[in-house]
């Protein structure tokens, strides 16, 4: 885990806050999303996804498993023996109710574990008089929703964004009201909450459950210091190219809704799970006060540091009403330790039909190589879009390819097609490499970014480490993908669809080193064009996991050293002071002491076997001198990327 300020355990956002996707068996099953909710308490929030008409499920450890409150509607609490059945250390498990767990039936759940400074349960019993509640969130809540559970009652919801006299109702659409009997008229501490004298929130005798939100509260990361999550507030301007909210860090969950509009909108959930991404195909969206199954519409695109709002629909973006939200930040916060956790070479055979290939994380990144015959090498990831390809070997702006890859909608899975149009990925009878990518600290990150045509540019990134390689394509046009490796430097680059060696040019990179927040961009066509779109991969060294570096040949053989206890999974290599292709080996098609098959990113070759230019290394890999790929040669200069 990692110790934090004052010696106590770091707390990552990844402890407690899951998205978890699932898929319904019609009888029991075990929910293992990481997230203690036996020696912690917490709540879970979960929907079908695929059918209308089933509710929102609402299950906390404090009033106990089997009982649920539906935040679609204001009835009282109810009782689901074969609902959610228990709480584990690792998760929840399920019963057979169809609510929960019907057979196929695709689910999302939403795990809030309870933290200072992120999220708190609690219950009470009402006066009926002005009171106050106590709470154990550790900072003021931003976001306050009561439900009363032994009868019927609206959801009552306090937002720090509303005056203290005004309210929402989590199971309407309505616009905020005003009613000092809901909140007191009293802001929260915090220490304590305070309930007026209406039955939603203070009936004499009544029940409640009050699930508490911070803001901006700080106590996560390393240094305690890092905010997880946000309750804040956007004006609309009714345009399609909408507000940019700020939050200091990307999010990957955000509740919403419009607060003061005449025009009555649904409060609004997205994920990165199920898809929160920046291209203009359409998100999945819930909604908190519907049962109905999942929608889709373009409304929200992430960034490093907050979301565009990118619709003019009244949902979210109506001119000059104010609209709030939660917002939580993405994860994962922790530094990778194995490289098993965020990197799987996996070979496959075509089906030209739906199947699944496993990573055993959540997939970020998918690089799809075709081996046996000579379709090249595909780019496809969660951020831009699971449809939307992109190809190392063409300067070809970014397509929509609808039955290649076609969902990252799974906890440790990619979703292919049929492949009956697109470039190869699971055309029947071919086989296939996939290299999986996970997004994490100190290892791998992406950024899609609009350029300003503006020199010396800086554009944030999460990657919290130097960036050594960095491989950024425009999306929106046909251009080269170029790159920046730390070994020659912001004053030179290479081309990712080309053999060249690296050229003298200080335009992409602005001359200008990147740094652990930031990499820098001139205002050039191929990294920075006016209102152009582009997407950046950024790989650093990370101790065991991953290791960007360079070699000089030696023309016969030689160890590349990266600090790996059982050698590399991944090994990519270029000659920068000449020609060179850009070649990747990884262990599923094998590095052994004998020849390994290898592809290489900037062409369409199919799969070479007839080689032995690399061999395994428990520290990393070795590389031979062999003509048929000259990754070896007397004097000549090298880049490459490993991974454990």
């Amino acid at each position: 885990m990692g110790e934090g300020a004052g010696g106590e355990p770091a707390v990552f956002i990844e402890d407690v806050f899951s998205t978890y996707l699932y898929t319904g068996n019609g009888s029991t099953q075990t929910i293992t999303n990481n997230i203690d909710l036996s020696t912690k308490s917490g709540l879970v929030w979960l929907k079908i996804r695929t059918s209308s008409g089933s509710r929102h499920q609402l299950t906390d450890t404090v009033r106990g498993a089997t009982k649920y409150l539906q935040s679609d509607i204001d009835y009282a609490e109810g009782v689901a023996a074969t609902g959610l059945t228990s709480f584990s250390s690792t998760g929840f498990a399920l019963g057979a109710n169809a609510d929960y767990n019907v057979s196929s039936g695709s689910f999302v759940s939403w795990t809030f574990r309870k933290q200072p400074k992120f999220f708190d349960v609690v219950t009470y019993t009402g006066t009926g008089s002005n009171t106050t509640i106590a709470h154990t969130l550790g900072s003021v809540p931003g976001c306050i929703i009561v439900k009363r559970t032994d009868t019927a009652a609206d959801w009552a919801v306090y937002h720090r964004s509303l005056a203290n006299t005004e309210y929402l109702v989590l199971n309407s659409t309505a616009a905020k009201a005003t009613g000092a009997t809901w909140w007191n008229s009293t802001t929260p501490t915090s220490a304590v909450f305070s309930v007026g004298t209406n039955a939603s929130v203070n009936a004499s005798g009544g029940t409640y459950v009050a699930y508490i939100y911070a803001h901006d509260a700080g106590g996560f990361g390393l240094a305690g210091t890092d905010n997880v999550i946000s309750c804040g507030s956007y004006t609309g301007n009714g345009s399609a190219t909408g507000p940019i909210v700020t939050l200091g860090y990307e999010p990957q969950w955000v509740l919403s809704k419009v607060a003061t509009t005449v025009t009555t909108q649904n409060w609004l959930i997205t994920d990165t799970a199920r898809g929160f991404t920046v291209s203009t195909d359409n998100d999945p969206q819930l909604f908190a006060n519907l049962s109905s199954a999942e929608t889709l519409a373009n409304r929200f695109n992430p960034n490093a540091t907050g979301f565009d709002v990118v619709s003019a629909n009244s949902e979210v973006n109506s001119s000059g009403e104010t609209y709030i939200y939660i917002a939580i930040r993405r994860g994962p916060m922790k530094v990778p330790t194995v490289g098993t956790s965020v990197f799987s070479p996996v070979t496959y055979t075509g089906t030209g039909a739906t199947q699944s290939v496993t990573a055993g994380f959540p997939v970020d990144l998918s690089i799809t190589g075709a081996r046996s015959q000579a379709a090249g090498e595909s780019f496809y990831d969660r951020l831009r879009g699971a449809t939307i390809l992109l190809i190392p070997w063409a300067t070809s702006a970014e397509s929509t390819k609808s039955d290649a890859l076609t969902s990252f909608a799974s906890n440790t899975q990619i979703t292919l097609g049929a492949d009956t149009t697109t470039l190869s990925v699971n055309n029947s009878g071919s086989t296939y490499v996939d290299w999986m990518f996970g997004r994490a600290p100190g290892f791998f990150d992406e950024v899609c970014y609009t350029g300003d045509g503006i020199a010396g540019r800086t554009i944030t990134h999460n990657l919290a480490a130097v960036p050594e390689l960095m491989i950024v394509k425009r999306r929106s046009s046909g251009i080269a993908w170029f790159v920046y490796d730390a070994t020659n430097g912001a004053t030179k680059n290479l081309v990712l669809n080309t053999t060249a060696a690296s050229v003298v040019d200080s335009l992409p990179w602005n001359d200008t080193a990147p740094t652990s927040s930031v990499f820098s961009v001139g205002g050039v066509a191929y990294t920075n064009n006016s209102g152009a779109t582009f997407v950046a991969y950024l790989f650093a060294t990370c101790a065991g996991v991953s290791k960007v570096g360079t070699y000089t040949g030696n023309g016969s053989s030689q160890t590349i050293a990266c600090g790996f206890s059982a050698g590399s999974r991944f090994v990519l290599i270029k000659r920068t002071d000449s020609t060179g292709d850009w070649y990747v080996w990884d262990s599923a098609r094998g590095i052994v002491a004998g020849n390994d098959p290898h592809l290489s990113l900037n062409d369409t070759a199919a799969e070479v076997t007839t080689d032995d230019s690399v061999d395994t290394d428990n520290s990393g890999f070795i590389v031979n001198q062999l003509s048929a790929t000259n990754v070896n040669v007397t004097s000549a200069t090298y880049i490459f990327l490993a991974i454990a």
